[in-house]
C-alpha cells in the first residue's frame, strides 16, 4: 500500500480493497451523504454499509451516468437531497465513481454550507491519476468545466484490484491522463507506457502519474502558474469532446497530438510521431471525423485559459518540459489540421 499527501491537505491511499478506515478519523461526523452513477452503485452500498456499522447514518444518492451528471440542474437536486438528508457542515460527501462523479461530488461540497468534507473512492482509471486529485471541481454550462471551485478531498481511495477489473475502454481513457502526466513530468512512465501499453503494470502507472499531479499541485494550488502545465492536451481537447460524443480520454488524446504539432512550430519539439504511435497503440483515435470546424473554433473561444493576450495552450520542447505559450489562429488549425480537420 502507498500513501502520498497532494497540497497538505489530501490523503492519497493506493492500496488494494478497502482500507480499514474509509474517513479520516473525526468525532463531530453524524452523516455521510454518497454520490455515485450506475456502475459503481454496489461499491457504493457497501461503502454505505461499513461506515453505518461504526454509527453513521448515510444515504447513497444516485446521478446520472457520464458527462450528464455533470450540470447545474444536477447539483440542485444533490442540494435538494442534502437539505431532506439534514447534511450538516461537520458531515461528509462521499463520491464513489470516476472522474464525473468526483467532479460533481466535489463541486457540491465546496459549496453546501460553504464547504463541507469530501472524500474520493476513484473506480476508474481516469478518476484515479488525474479527476480525484488537485482539488479541480466543476460542471459543464456552454462549455467544460467553466462553473467549478477548488475544493481538495480530506482522502482518496484507489483500489488498484478493481482498476484491473475494468473494461478496456474505461482502462483507455485512464491511460490518457496518464501519458499526458508523463510527457511533462515522468520520461520513466513515457517509456514504460510507450513500450507496453496496455499491458504497462497499473500500480506503477498509478502511482508516478500521481506523483507527477502531486508535485505541481504543490507548487501552484490554485493554478497561478506551473499547475496550467497539467492542461497540456485538454484545451483543443476540451473543446472536441464537448462537441462531439467522444469520451474525456479520447478527446484528450487527440489534444495531445494537436498541441504536440503545435509545439513543433512554435518550440521545436520533435516528437510528434512517437505521441501519435503511442497513443494509437492504446487503441484511441487520432483523428476526428464529422466535427464542425466553426463550432469547436467557438468552444476554444471560451476556454477558462484565455487571457488579455488569447488563448494560451501548454506545448511542450521536449519531454518533461511543458511552457506555456500564447497561440493565434493559425497555430491552432495547424494542431486542428493534425488531428483531421
Amino acid at each position: 500500500m502507498a500513501r502520498l499527501t497532494v497540497a497538505g491537505t489530501t490523503e492519497v491511499i493506493i492500496g488494494t480493497g478497502l482500507p480499514a478506515s474509509i474517513l479520516p478519523g473525526r468525532d463531530d461526523r453524524l452523516r455521510v451523504a454518497i454520490l455515485t452513477q450506475p456502475g459503481p452503485t454496489d461499491l457504493a452500498v457497501e461503502v454505505s454499509r461499513r461506515l453505518e456499522r461504526n454509527s453513521l447514518k448515510c444515504e447513497v444518492i444516485g446521478l446520472p451516468d457520464r458527462e450528464h451528471a455533470k450540470t447545474l440542474g444536477v447539483a440542485a437536486s444533490v442540494y435538494e437531497a442534502l437539505a431532506r438528508f439534514g447534511l450538516a457542515r461537520h458531515d461528509t460527501i462521499v463520491g464513489v465513481g470516476g472522474g464525473t462523479v468526483t467532479d460533481l461530488a466535489g463541486y457540491v461540497a465546496g459549496t453546501w454550507l460553504r464547504g463541507v468534507e469530501v472524500v474520493h473512492f476513484a473506480t476508474t482509471l481516469l478518476g484515479a491519476v488525474d479527476a480525484s486529485i488537485g482539488g479541480k471541481t466543476g460542471v459543464n454550462v456552454g462549455g467544460k468545466n467553466l462553473v467549478g471551485v477548488f475544493w481538495h478531498p480530506t482522502r482518496v481511495i484507489i483500489d488498484v484490484d478493481q482498476l484491473r477489473r475494468l473494461p478496456g475502454y474505461l482502462i483507455r481513457e485512464g491511460m490518457a491522463e496518464a501519458y499526458k502526466a508523463a510527457l511533462i513530468g515522468d520520461a520513466r512512465l513515457v517509456s514504460l507506457i510507450g513500450s507496453e501499453g496496455m499491458q504497462a503494470p497499473l500500480d506503477e502507472v498509478v502511482e508516478r502519474a500521481i506523483r507527477v499531479k502531486a508535485a505541481i499541485v504543490d507548487t501552484d494550488v490554485t493554478e497561478q502558474g506551473v499547475r496550467a502545465h497539467l492542461n497540456f492536451g485538454h484545451t483543443i481537447g476540451h473543446a472536441v469532446e464537448y462537441a462531439s460524443a467522444l469520451s474525456h480520454g479520447e478527446s484528450v488524446g487527440l489534444g495531445m497530438l494537436a498541441a504536440a504539432a503545435i509545439s513543433e512550430k512554435l518550440v521545436g519539439f520533435s516528437g510528434t510521431r512517437k505521441i501519435e504511435e503511442t497513443v494509437g497503440a492504446l487503441g484511441l483515435p487520432t483523428r476526428v471525423e464529422g466535427l464542425e470546424l466553426a463550432r469547436v473554433l467557438d468552444l476554444l473561444a471560451m476556454d477558462k485559459k484565455r487571457d488579455a493576450s488569447g488563448l494560451r495552450m501548454v506545448l511542450l520542447e521536449d519531454v518533461e518540459k511543458p511552457v506555456l505559450a500564447h497561440v493565434d489562429e493559425s497555430d491552432v488549425e495547424i494542431g486542428l489540421s493534425a488531428i483531421g480537420f
